[in-house]
């Protein structure tokens, strides 16, 4: 397979370069032979063919011969650019089976279970939402919130920083080049398309740089934009989260209340909030690379340096209904010590990286009732991810990715939330989320023999959703 280009060498003569193409496997052709007649160039599929195709070996059993007769047109208008052909050719069934509208993921629909407490869920999830490309000098947008919500994405996050003025709210990479966009145009566009795509809770993270006043600002906004869409715990805090279910179409907010942000100030300068004793000393870095890689994120609000907590804005802190807390004394006793209303919790890759390592079970036991999001290190100015899978296998629901990224961890990324009719939510494994009478977690760390070897049968898998999820779930089979 292949064609040619000619090019004129030295300007006397011409030379022919193949252009070499991907060949279907031959599995693919396998199944093609199979399903096709040998018409007088080359094997030919057609409708009937096809039909019988999808029924038997992809197990469409619903499928007709309209359904065989649709797909068939198309591809000839698509590759061929003509109504009616013999029949599909190698390529072009080839080319079907990767065309997500002609043939698309089993289980198109949502089918997992919808109804258990957030926590169980992991959740898709965007870092620096509004970023159209770097993270030091891009421009700050309303169209990356919008194509990320239209590809499922739930949660989305907005740094949020005083204008010049201080008397306005800008959303941008704070001390960058980033170029800001106002709070009201990224919510709005929230509001517009949150559920385009899902009709499942997007959550919004607010890494919060505002004064009392400005917190005020934003709570009028949010209520007088989103209104009934908005959800919120009436006494101010959850002992225990909603189900996907019952949020359906609303809007959440998850910061840290003002209050938790002043005693954020109050540490010395030089001293961070996670201790690094909790980890190996061959592990340790210099406490001034790790608060910097550990409080990028959601973790200082530049406000509350000369303003008291008696100052907060109390209608705002009303309307934070997952509170983000901050480890006040180790990591390790934060993931340990139980606590009676559930949080969030944000820590970097890194950070994560070695709390894996030292005490994994830990991190599955907190995940269990409370929602861990983990974030990419400050070092990637250019947008690019690090692997979900150490995130995910610790049960962490909320894996922060640069979706303006590029690499093949976005594209994993991308495949785990194909799964579940793209809604943006995947149930955890139960392993994830059970205690044995011992009070035991899974231990990540532990070799797990294979019980289950998997054979997917239909082709579309090389390229869906499942691709991501099974490499992920075979290892709790």
């Amino acid at each position: 397979m292949g064609s040619y280009n000619y090019y004129k060498m030295f300007g006397c003569f011409n030379r022919k370069f193949k252009i070499s193409e991907k060949e279907p496997p031959q599995d693919v052709k396998e199944a093609f032979l199979r399903y096709s007649d040998m018409g007088p160039n080359e094997p030919y599929m057609t409708s009937d063919q096809l039909l019988k195709f999808l029924i038997e070996y992809q197990k469409e059993e619903d499928s007709t011969f309209s359904d065989a007769e649709r797909i068939t047109e198309h591809i000839f208008q698509r590759c061929h650019h003509t109504a009616w052909r013999p029949g599909l050719t190698l390529d072009d069934f080839f080319y079907f089976l990767f065309q997500e509208d002609l043939n698309g993921p089993i289980k198109s629909q949502v089918h997992h279970d919808m109804a258990s407490p957030l926590q169980h869920y992991f959740i898709y999830t965007g870092h620096n939402s509004y970023l159209t490309g770097n993270q030091l000098s891009s421009d700050c947008s309303e169209t990356p919130i919008i194509k990320a919500l239209e590809n499922g994405v739930r949660g989305i996050e907005l740094d949020l920083w005083p204008n010049s003025a201080k008397d306005n709210v800008h959303v941008l990479h704070g001390r960058t080049l980033t170029t800001p966009v106002l709070l009201p145009k990224c919510l709005k566009s929230i509001k517009e398309h949150a559920f385009v795509k899902s009709p499942y809770p997007v959550i919004i993270t607010l890494e919060d740089h505002l004064t009392p006043e400005l917190q005020a600002k934003v709570a009028e906004m949010v209520m007088q934009i989103f209104g009934d869409m908005l959800y919120y715990p009436e006494s101010g805090c959850l002992e225990e989260f909603p189900s996907p279910e019952e949020l359906k179409h609303k809007i959440i907010l998850s910061t840290k209340p003002p209050k938790e942000y002043l005693e954020s100030k109050n540490i010395k300068d030089g001293e961070t909030s996670l201790s690094m004793e909790d980890f190996d000393d061959d592990l340790a870095e210099t406490k001034a690379d790790y608060k910097s890689d550990s409080d990028q994120d959601d973790e200082d609000n530049d406000g509350y340096q000369q303003k008291s907590s008696s100052l907060a804005a109390p209608q705002y802190k009303r309307l934070i209904a997952i509170h983000a807390g901050k480890a006040k004394r180790s990591l390790r006793h934060s993931l340990r010590t139980g606590i009676d209303k559930v949080n969030r919790l944000s820590l970097s890759e890194q950070v994560l990286e070695k709390a894996a390592s030292s005490h994994g079970k830990d991190v599955v036991r907190f995940t269990q009732k409370n929602i861990l999001r983990v974030f990419p290190k400050g070092t990637r100015v250019t947008s690019t991810n690090f692997k979900p899978i150490t995130g995910w296998m610790h049960g962490a629901q909320m894996v922060a990715f640069n979706m303006q990224g590029y690499g093949k961890f976005l594209w994993m990324m991308h495949g785990m939330f194909r799964s579940n009719g793209g809604c943006g939510y995947v149930k955890k494994p139960d392993l994830l989320m059970k205690t044995c009478q011992s009070n035991e977690v899974f231990d990540p760390k532990l070799p797990w023999p294979v019980r289950q070897t998997l054979k997917v049968s239909k082709m579309l898998e090389w390229k869906s959703s499942l691709v991501g999820q099974y490499s992920f779930s075979s290892h709790f089979t």
